[in-house]
């Protein structure tokens, strides 16, 4: 809220100061100002370091400071530390966040030295095209999606470098290796090209990604060619169409106008946004595993099977419930916000459906409705942005931990669905 944040000098009212703290934490990327239009370079840097903040996990710091200060991980606070970064069991917790930790600024200054490539020539000074390098690194490796392009054009994100190649492929790059989440990170550094050694959680993070960037582009290559593509040469197209399909995994930048997105190209981008990346990484949504599982599940109840099974193992029935549980949190969050959220606005249910999602996805993709809502809209969108980059898993064991298990058996009740 500080004059000294801000471009002008003025305060910065306190629901947009919230907002965008909320969305920089929750590594989103919602905005209801043009970052650097309205911010000053020590706004700006606040903003930086909450995204950093967000995408490496509050708990992943705190760990780091313990194993600095020579102080050892408690119980509980290696389950919170084994939830949050991803990994399967207790054990190796501090060699993990030391990979994490270094992995990201590995992939960060090397994000940010071919971003300086091209940042430089175009802002014409050393000093601001390697600011503007490391800060669109850091956003893009975080999945946070803010971005300092209201230099050249207010609100413009990455749509003045949509023919890039060397921006377009650094930020996909970076996106994607933040999004697959840190247990990754460890199998390929340990395993290599050695797929068949990799765990059973890898294995779907990366089956999953594939189908996703890949099917998702070849669908908005397909959806878009006549429509926000029209123009375009293929060899552009194909890069847009991959653009879109990997941003929407909670990135949030864009290199074209989203509002001339066909309806088609609309709702697929609503539901690449709603699953998001992989659990323990800088993504957020429902997670790849989580809807990889919800398919396979369904697969097995056409076929009556009893068991989840996936490269040869079985999926245990309580995983396969947490599953269903924060997929339909999710989408009761969102259905209920587009309920209250419509019935306060003058906007459509596609614009305020296409932001809800965005937020609770914590992607950050906008239609530009985002500044012109109200407080209250507003204070809703934080709420699922929040929500979001807890979790839905966060929710179900924090109920799981309170609840009283009954040691009797119910008698079993038979109801009709479908």
């Amino acid at each position: 809220m500080m004059p000294f944040s801000s471009r002008d000098g003025s305060f910065t009212p306190f629901v947009n100061a919230l907002f965008i703290a909320v969305s920089s934490t929750c590594v989103t990327g919602l905005s209801v100002y043009d970052t650097f239009s309205h911010w000053s370079t020590v706004g700006q840097v606040v903003i930086l370091i909450l995204i950093q903040i967000g995408g490496l996990g509050f708990m992943t710091l705190m760990t780091m400071l313990s194993m600095f200060l020579h102080q050892k991980i408690g119980l509980g606070k290696r389950k919170i530390l084994m939830q949050s970064a991803g990994n399967l069991t207790l054990s190796g917790i501090g060699s993990l966040i030391k990979r994490i930790v270094f992995g990201t600024v590995i992939f960060e200054v090397l994000g940010a030295v071919l971003l300086a490539t091209q940042l430089i020539p175009a802002t014409g000074s050393v000093g601001r095209g390697i600011y503007f390098s490391v800060f669109h690194s850091v956003s893009a490796f975080c999945n946070a999606g803010f971005d300092l392009m209201g230099y050249f054009e207010p609100s413009s994100s990455l749509t003045l470098f949509g023919n890039n190649v060397v921006v377009n492929l650094t930020i996909m790059m970076l996106i994607i290796t933040g999004g697959i989440g840190f247990i990754v990170w460890s199998d390929i550094a340990k395993f290599g090209i050695h797929l068949k050694k990799y765990s059973l959680h890898s294995k779907i993070v990366l089956s999953a990604t594939c189908i996703l960037v890949f099917g998702g582009a070849g669908l908005f290559l397909l959806f878009e060619y006549n429509h926000a593509f029209a123009d375009m040469t293929f060899a552009q197209k194909i890069m847009y169409a991959f653009f879109q399909s990997v941003t929407t995994r909670t990135a949030g930048f864009n290199t074209f106008d989203l509002t001339t997105l066909s309806e088609s190209g609309n709702i697929l981008t609503n539901l690449l946004m709603f699953i998001g990346g992989s659990p323990g990484s800088t993504a957020g949504g429902i997670k790849t595993t989580t809807f990889a599982l919800l398919l396979l599940a369904c697969v097995a109840s056409s076929k009556n099977d009893r068991s989840v099974r996936v490269f040869r193992y079985r999926i245990e029935e309580n995983t396969v419930r947490e599953a269903s549980s924060i997929a339909f949190i999710y989408l009761m969050m969102a259905i209920i916000s587009c309920l209250i959220i419509c019935a306060i606005e003058p906007f459509g249910i596609k614009e305020i459906m296409f932001e809800v999602i965005s937020a609770i996805g914590t992607v950050g993709l906008t239609l530009g409705i985002t500044p012109l809502l109200t407080t209250a809209s507003k204070l809703i969108l934080a709420l699922l942005m929040f929500a979001g980059r807890i979790g839905g898993l966060t929710f179900i064991l924090t109920l799981s931990e309170r609840e009283k298990q009954i040691p009797i058996e119910r008698p079993v009740g038979k109801i009709l669905i479908g």
